[in-house]
């Protein structure tokens, strides 16, 4: 089927809703009904369209929708059971503890189990200081995104890859470029922490002084609950029945789970019903965007480790990281390997490592770069915690991602 660049302008213009509504329509967008409104109005021609002619890749596309929710839903859900109680101060050095810990964490439990899990101590621990914008930043940064390179499990860009023949251990690898990258941001926030730190008014490092309690892990049965939905990921249930086990450990957490734990936690379903909501335009108008690449992208001269990583990675900051992947997967496929190179999967090496790199770290570009982006930065603010708008995210992402990125260009890809 010949697709025209002109069924891309839906996709477009919903990332344009995304972007703008929020700030020039601010009660408008409140309402995740009228989220849903906006959303199918837009994406509903490009649906009419496949359903007519192309049902193979709605279909597939409904498959990996269903997919991408259901473990986005029972990773909230668990985690939002688990309520971890106490105030520590929130000094530069805590906060700059929890983000390595959620980074470390974020490779168990997935970067959404480990944003959802981490997200409401640190805010809780920085609730006395007033100049805080820059903490959830950093944390969809390292927690949310970047942290998240080491397992299949970590990552849904990874786990497509596991299932396309990866070895589970093959991710160990990245852990050089991990390293860097966490490394450097944590240095960064170090610093910019440190320096808001100093600029905080004496009556708020006094209060958060006197307001101090040890740190306790409430609600430990859910644990077991997330080892269920790691298994199932694990040992590659077939779908449907990866997601019926994966559904049932979120239906078991939250109906075993105390009211008040969930109380505490300050845990609603509007965050994952959110994002619910809005990829499923995502995943439907992005299918035509897809198509088109993997039908032209030959003619692109795409070859070289550094292209797959600054391509994968610009793409994965608007599409969503997963199929964006699986698109330059195929894409590194058809592209002849030196024999000096090994092949994984039928991908070279160096390809390989470039491709996993730009989806999982460049997803942090924006906030529908990744899943657990939007449930952060929802969460923080229904604990009335100040974060940027949609375009002042970016100014954050450009001014100390890609200078990241260009060190990591230079230093592993060329």
């Amino acid at each position: 089927m010949l697709l025209s660049y002109y069924t891309i302008l839906p996709f477009i213009l919903l990332i344009a809703a995304i972007a703008i509504l929020p700030l020039a329509l601010p009660e408008f967008w409140e309402k995740n009904s009228r989220k849903a409104l906006v959303t199918a109005v837009i994406s509903l021609p490009i649906l009419v369209f496949l359903a007519l002619h192309s049902t193979h890749e709605l279909i597939l596309t409904a498959k990996d929708y269903f997919s991408f929710i259901a473990l986005l839903t029972a990773l909230f859900v668990i985690s939002g059971g688990i309520l971890i109680t106490g105030d520590l101060r929130g000094t530069p050095s805590v906060n700059t503890l929890f983000l390595f810990a959620g980074a470390l964490v974020a490779n168990l439990i997935g970067t959404t189990g480990a944003s959802m899990l981490i997200i409401r101590p640190l805010l809780s621990t920085n609730s006395e200081r007033k100049l805080t914008v820059h903490i959830p930043v950093f944390f969809i940064f390292i927690v949310s995104n970047i942290g998240g390179c080491l397992t299949p499990l970590a990552d849904p860009p990874l786990f497509l890859g596991y299932l396309k023949g990866v070895p589970f251990s093959w991710t160990f690898r990245l852990f050089p470029a991990w390293l860097f990258a966490v490394a450097t941001l944590l240095a960064v926030f170090y610093a910019m922490d440190r320096y808001y730190f100093s600029r905080e008014t004496k009556r708020d490092v006094q209060f958060d002084r006197t307001h101090l309690a040890p740190l306790r892990v409430h609600g430990k049965l859910n644990f077991i609950f997330l080892a269920g939905v790691v298994g199932a990921i694990f040992f590659q249930l077939p779908f449907g029945y990866r997601e019926a086990v994966m559904l049932s450990m979120a239906a078991a957490s939250f109906f075993t789970t105390p009211r008040r734990l969930h109380e505490k936690n300050r845990f609603t379903f509007n965050p994952i019903v959110e994002v619910a909501i809005l990829f499923a335009g995502i995943f439907v108008t992005l299918v035509p965007a897809m198509m088109l690449l993997q039908a032209y992208g030959g003619r692109l001269g795409i070859a070289s480790p550094w292209q797959f990583f600054w391509l994968t990675g610009i793409l994965s900051s608007f599409l969503d990281n997963a199929p964006t992947y699986l698109a330059f997967f195929s894409l590194a496929q058809s592209v002849t390997v030196p024999g000096a190179h090994e092949v994984v999967a039928g991908v070279g090496d160096h390809l390989l490592r470039a491709i996993s790199c730009g989806a999982v770290f460049m997803g942090a570009n924006t906030y529908i770069g990744n899943g657990p982006n939007f449930m952060v930065k929802i969460i923080a603010e229904e604990h009335k915690f100040p974060i940027p708008h949609f375009f002042g995210y970016m100014v954050y992402s450009a001014l100390i991602l890609i200078p990241l990125y260009l060190a990591i260009t230079f230093i592993f890809f060329l």
